[in-house]
């Protein structure tokens, strides 16, 4: 081996490492999914492509419109619960009430057990 390869075998090295590091948790599936026009569902669905940590996640859920209501302007949903599965990669937001008629955004949050923090939103129509 020579002097000159070592800067060459540095970045080979870089390259594998960068490429066996963990990834950040990513939403993978919701119910309802993004940009749906669903029925009143009665709880939302967030599943992600890494086990997350259940004490520094979740999410909120805001109505952003509602139909006839032109100067409604966007509540924040309150009176839902949060449960992780038990393989630690779905949280489910569990509402005490359907959800009324009109549009919907949900942001989450979540860190992996990594600790790395990411986040995100989505919308969906309630008919």
């Amino acid at each position: 081996m020579t002097f000159r390869s070592l800067p060459a075998i540095a970045l080979v090295a870089a390259l594998v490492a960068a490429g066996s590091a963990p990834a950040h948790a990513r939403l993978v599936a919701s119910t309802p999914a993004a940009a749906a026009t669903v029925g009143k569902p009665t709880k939302i669905v967030l599943t992600f492509s890494e086990k997350i940590i259940g004490m520094v996640s979740g999410a909120d859920l805001t109505m952003t419109s509602m139909p006839g209501m032109t100067t409604h302007k966007p509540m924040k949903m309150t009176g839902f619960t949060a449960a992780m599965s038990a393989d630690g990669k779905t949280l489910t937001l569990m509402l005490k009430h359907p959800l009324a008629v009109g549009d919907y955004q949900v942001d989450w949050h979540v860190a992996s057990a990594d600790t790395h923090h990411t986040q995100g939103q989505f919308a969906f129509t309630v008919k």
